[in-house]
């Protein structure tokens, strides 16, 4: 270190100043202390300039003692034999990204919501401790239960439970599944304001790796299509994309009569009682509609074109009419070209039996583009079967090309019917008349049709929830064959994603799910000879962030082991 002075009109100033290089290899220097001006200086360490100036440096000497004790301090000097083995069963690598994870669910209160199952319940193991494991493996390495146990084993603090305690404690989250829910619904509230003025709901399967049906896993239409029996799970989610409440039913149960119960629930021990339903259309029956017109509730759910009454569907598919959504400008979407990127719209009053509704027909040129590059592909497809003597399957995918190719039975005079196929031009000219529609029921006659088409453009979101719990998170196959625990493994499968979505929000949506997850994967930890860790992962920019939102850092070189403590404390919301 050394002394500075500064000069003005009216003083003279006398700094001690350090020298370092900054992050981009560029000598600099900052200010450690300001020792006054000359004029300060002179009666206690004068008489002169020279005085001050002498007397300045032995500081500035003094600092530099002191700062190289402090650096000496915080040197930690370990010493590596090259000739010695390591020891037998001894542990040295070390997961931490548990730890962000972590932090959510202790500002979720839900070791709150397992002391109170444990009161209940009076069993003697740590159920808190199980259930944070369970989801945080689901997360960070989906896998088994008796592996996730093995995996939790690699955490900074060790798992004080047993695996048979694992299953014993399935049993009561499974029973406890809707107690569960609510109060985690009511704890949320901790984290911010919750979007549950918009709740979407939609509904998915998940198979088992059996043969036989069993309970309520039972043959049904699986998304994979797999001959193996499912079980379905219904499941709310709100506006910011975070799960809300999930069912489950069986496998070859209808999936509209999934709802009402979930949503009784939702109304009763959540407590939400205004909300605007949202869905597609095989989860917005009339039957469904009028439910959610009751009270305070509103809907907005995408309606088929195609099973539309004549008249609505003349009027939905003719070229009149349309809007441009941004300024309500007239357009005549016959005139738009295909790079357009605009979207139009139309509406109009649509009464039923029972409900008084607003039907809205929206047009893409890139959505129209899409589609019809689609149905190109699908035709070609429909072509080569023709060209090959393939002949029309009985099949029931509505986007199988097999739907293009026609049949007409040509019979002679005392012969068999000949069946000959061709390419139905007049099924191909049928579906193009959807190319770039897309239809909205809601009974909200009175708000803006931009704000109700971006509610009902956010029903990706609960696709992607089922998504991440499918593949980022194993939730299938299910290999568990008690109800109860079945139940207990769907409620982790919907934790884990509830913690996931928290923080994904707090990071203010800026990370993709792979981004994040192979963040918290690839924050592990080596420990050195009993003393402490060295982090194992690159610092970037998604670490940093991961830091600041949970208000403790992990990004130093070496980290003893009773710092370790406190971050593990300040994870848990601990001083």
């Amino acid at each position: 270190m050394r002394v500075i002075t500064s000069k003005s009109k009216n003083a003279e100033s006398f700094y001690i100043s350090k020298g370092y290089i900054n992050d981009k290899g560029v000598s600099t220097s900052v200010i450690v202390r300001k020792l006054g001006t000359l004029k300060e200086l002179l009666p206690e360490h004068g008489p002169t300039r020279e005085d001050v100036l002498a007397w300045a440096k032995e500081e500035a000497r003094l600092e530099t003692l002191k700062y190289k004790q402090q650096q000496e301090e915080k040197q930690i000097k370990i010493t590596f034999h090259a000739d010695r083995q390591l020891d037998y069963d001894k542990q040295t690598f070390f997961r931490g990204g548990y730890l962000f994870l972590q932090s959510i669910y202790y500002q979720l209160q839900m070791n709150k919501i397992c002391r109170k199952l444990k009161l209940k319940y009076k069993f003697k193991y740590d159920i808190n401790a199980i259930l944070s494991d369970l989801i945080y493996t689901r997360i960070l390495e989906p896998c088994s239960k008796r592996s996730s146990y093995k995996a939790a084993s690699e955490f900074l603090e060790k798992p004080s439970y047993k695996l048979h305690d694992v299953y014993r404690a399935l049993d009561v989250l499974g029973a406890e599944c809707d107690l569960i829910q609510a109060e985690v619904y009511k704890n949320s509230h901790h984290l911010g304001k919750r979007n549950d003025k918009i709740l979407y709901y939609d509904c998915s399967n998940y198979y088992f790796e059996i043969e036989q049906e069993d309970g309520s896993k039972k043959y049904g239409k699986s998304k994979e299509h797999r001959p193996n029996p499912i079980i379905q799970m219904g499941l709310f989610m709100d506006g910011d994309g975070i799960p809300l409440a999930f069912s489950l039913f069986p496998g070859n149960a209808n999936e509209q009569t999934s709802l009402k119960p979930l949503e009784k629930k939702v109304l009763g021990d959540f407590g939400c009682q205004k909300f605007i339903y949202c869905s597609d259309a095989g989860l917005g029956s009339e039957a469904i509609r009028e439910y959610n017109h009751m009270g305070e509730r509103a809907y907005i759910v995408t309606q088929s074109i195609k099973k539309l009454k004549k008249e609505e569907k003349e009027w939905a598919l003719s070229p009149q009419g349309f809007k441009r959504v941004s300024d309500d400008t007239p357009v005549d979407i016959t005139k738009l070209s295909e790079d357009d990127k605009g979207l139009y719209y139309k509406d109009e009053p649509y009464t039923t039996k029972k409900l008084h509704q607003r039907l809205i027909i929206t047009y893409s040129p890139k959505y129209a583009l899409y589609q019809k590059s689609i149905r190109d592909k699908q035709v070609e497809r429909a072509q080569k079967m023709l060209d090959s003597g393939k002949s029309k399957k009985n099949r029931k995918n509505p986007n199988d090309p097999a739907r293009f190719i026609g049949k007409i039975a040509a019979t002679k005079e005392g012969e068999a019917a000949d069946i000959q196929y061709y390419l139905d031009e007049e099924k191909i000219s049928d579906e193009s008349q959807y190319d770039g529609l897309y239809a909205v029921c809601t009974d909200l006659l009175d708000d803006e049709v931009s704000d109700i088409l971006k509610v009902s453009e956010g029903r990706w979101q609960i696709e992607e929830c089922f998504r991440i719990m499918k593949t980022d998170f194993s939730a299938r196959p299910i290999y568990l064959q008690d109800e109860n625990r079945i139940k207990a493994h769907f409620l982790i499968c919907f934790l884990a994603l509830a913690l996931y979505r928290f923080l994904e929000k707090k990071m203010n949506y800026e990370y993709s799910c792979e981004e994040l997850l192979d963040a918290l994967k690839a924050m592990n930890f080596a420990g050195i000879q009993e003393q402490g860790f060295i982090p194992l992962y690159k610092r970037e920019t998604i670490t940093d962030a991961l830091h600041d939102v949970c208000s403790f850092r992990t990004d130093y070189q070496f980290i003893t082991k009773s710092k370790m403590r406190t971050i593990q404390k300040k994870s848990k919301g601990k001083e």
